[in-house]
């Protein structure tokens, strides 16, 4: 019997410290801002958040703080191997993919507006415009580098090390697209020593209905995949996700509901409706016969 080769085994192991480990330390996290706020009143807006934003802080952290012991048992021991080679014009790539990104969804958002789906938000003060700007560009550049380094390069290149890039890249995306919906069976309970797995739970046995939200994030994942497959670096792929997120966390300051029907257009998260993902399609069909830079 063929054994399970090395990378997929430190990613099984990866995936269970993180899920495991995340889950059972998200109530600590909970129960130790709690604590804090009663003693430094500033911490309040924290404490009042809901319990699935600890749990995605406690994966997300432990993500991190696994990665690069992941990474080296499965061979990626430079930088190169985690998608960041010196290659020429690396910052010009970078920005190719922000505008990609940027004026994909731009497209979304725009014809939303043009067909009465979507309204001007009014009364923004230039301070406001300014803070949402630069909210948005540094959450851009932080979730992009983050996101692209668990899901690319660790994920992403450890499952094509043991099957076709191709298998990998659907099984990549569909991973990616799934995480993002955790806090969909946050139920509000009081929090205990096993909430966590009681949420991970939840959202195992009872998915939640993410069509078709879930499509159009399997199909950011695989552009994303796709574009990190064809270049052998991430610089596009970073800067594509991060012209979507920039999208997405100023898309409901500037534009408001006007009662046109969500599930085409889409709601405040502007992926979750059916145009969005029927534009991603689309870029992963261009993409995926455009003639690779590096072929």
């Amino acid at each position: 019997m063929q054994s399970t080769p090395r990378p997929i085994r430190f990613l099984l192991l990866y995936l269970t410290v993180v899920f495991l480990g995340g889950a059972l330390l998200a109530p600590c996290l909970y129960w130790g801002t709690q604590w804090a706020a009663g003693h430094w009143p500033a911490l309040s807006h924290l404490a009042a958040s809901p319990f699935h934003r600890f749990l995605d802080r406690a994966l997300l952290g432990l993500a991190l703080l696994c990665l690069w012991p992941l990474l080296r048992g499965g061979g990626m021991r430079s930088w190169r191997d985690l998608g960041f080679g010196r290659q020429d014009g690396m910052g010009g790539q970078a920005a190719r993919g922000f505008a990609l990104g940027w004026v994909s969804l731009a497209v979304v958002a725009l014809l939303a507006f043009v067909c009465g789906a979507r309204a001007l938000a009014p009364n923004h003060s230039a301070a406001d415009i300014l803070r949402c700007l630069l909210g948005a560009a540094s959450a851009a550049a932080i979730v992009a580098v983050l996101e692209e380094l668990v899901f690319r390069a660790a994920l992403f290149g450890l499952l094509r090390q043991s099957m076709s890039w191709p298998a990998a890249l659907v099984l990549s995306s569909a991973v990616y697209a799934a995480v993002h919906f955790i806090h969909s069976n946050d139920a509000g309970a009081p929090v205990r020593w096993n909430s966590g797995l009681e949420l991970l739970w939840r959202m195992a046995s009872h998915p939640p209905p993410m069509i078709p939200a879930f499509l159009t994030l399997f199909a950011a994942g695989s552009i994303l995949a796709l574009s990190y497959q064809r270049r052998g670096a991430l610089y596009f792929s970073i800067g594509l996700h991060a012209g979507w997120i920039f999208w997405l966390k100023s898309y409901r300051f500037f534009l408001r509901p006007s009662g046109a029907s969500s599930a085409f257009w889409g709601t405040d998260n502007l992926i979750d409706g059916w145009f969005a993902f029927l534009v991603l399609a689309a870029l992963f069909v261009v993409l995926l016969y455009t003639r690779p830079e590096n072929e």
